[in-house]
């Protein structure tokens, strides 16, 4: 046996760089730097979140209203959206809402007026910059809003720094995709999730393996693709972290119009694709839906 073990998340003796620990630390700089400089294009060439967009226009089109953008404070939406996670939860006044890799609080913000002065919505992100941004967005909120419902707590989505059975509904937007142990994330969201509690995830994943070449790409990473897997994978994470009534529903169509934009990361994938195939054929938004029994 190596002794250096693939899944092990520890350096040893023998072993100078583990790779999840490498993967992790190439997704927290790539997004270190988009929350300094505001921009998911300023950063990557292209990417699930849509470069070749405005923020704004993203979100438009994604189903965020023009009230929803302009109430949210300056800077919070960084075009890091692949999909619309608080339309399709149902959000409810009262609730305890989580939201994983949270950014600079794009979506916090955006459910905290829906669960109301007695719900609280909380954001976890492994991103120190990212937190920061988002601690300093929350003045904002509040002044804007008058209500104080609403924290960003530094951690990581495989380790949740969250009690367990505290929380009614778990929300994500293209985040999981990047973790380097996705089947941990899904446990994770079962433990925090209160009996009946339920998931509202949007996501990438893959309707058939991407080429080798494009995965071993840092920017395709931090930009969602190389770090998806196969739709059928991503249910049975879900199944084995015993969570119920799962739902997934693809979104070609989003990554059609990347293509249409000539996202430059969707460019060169087509360089690598088999003849007669385009990148919807690989790759497509996901809407999740799940429920703790």
């Amino acid at each position: 046996m190596a002794c250096c073990d693939s899944n092990k998340t520890t350096k040893t003796s023998c072993c100078t760089e583990s790779p999840v620990l490498d993967l992790r630390e190439v997704v927290r700089d790539g997004y270190t730097k988009i929350a300094e400089q505001g921009t998911l294009t300023a950063v990557t060439k292209g990417g699930c979140c849509g470069p070749g967009w405005k923020a704004d226009d993203l979100a438009s089109k994604l189903g965020y209203s023009t009230a929803q953008l302009q109430a949210l404070p300056e800077g919070t939406n960084m075009g890091l959206s692949c999909g619309n996670p608080t339309a399709i939860a149902n959000l409810k006044p009262g609730q305890v809402v989580l939201d994983l890799g949270s950014g600079g609080g794009f979506d916090v913000f955006l459910a905290g007026p829906k669960v109301g002065p007695t719900g609280r919505v909380i954001g976890v992100d492994m991103t120190p910059a990212m937190l920061s941004k988002a601690r300093t967005n929350t003045v904002h909120y509040r002044r804007t809003t008058k209500l104080d419902n609403v924290e960003f707590r530094l951690g990581e989505i495989e380790h949740l720094p969250v009690a367990d059975s505290t929380v009614d509904v778990v929300i994500s937007n293209c985040v999981i995709n990047l973790s380097p142990d996705k089947p941990q994330v899904w446990r994770e969201i079962a433990r925090v999730l209160r009996p009946g509690g339920t998931v509202a995830v949007s996501d990438m994943a893959l309707l058939r393996p991407l080429p080798p070449l494009l995965k071993q790409r840092m920017e395709a990473l931090v930009g969602c693709i190389a770090g998806a897997v196969l739709v059928d994978e991503y249910r049975a994470m879900i199944h084995h972290a015993g969570l119920t009534d799962i739902e997934l529903c693809t979104k070609p169509d989003y990554v059609a119009a990347l293509i249409s934009l000539d996202d430059p990361l969707y460019k060169e994938l087509a360089t690598l694709l088999p003849p007669g195939t385009t990148g919807s054929d690989f790759v497509t938004s996901l809407d999740v839906t799940a429920r703790r029994a």
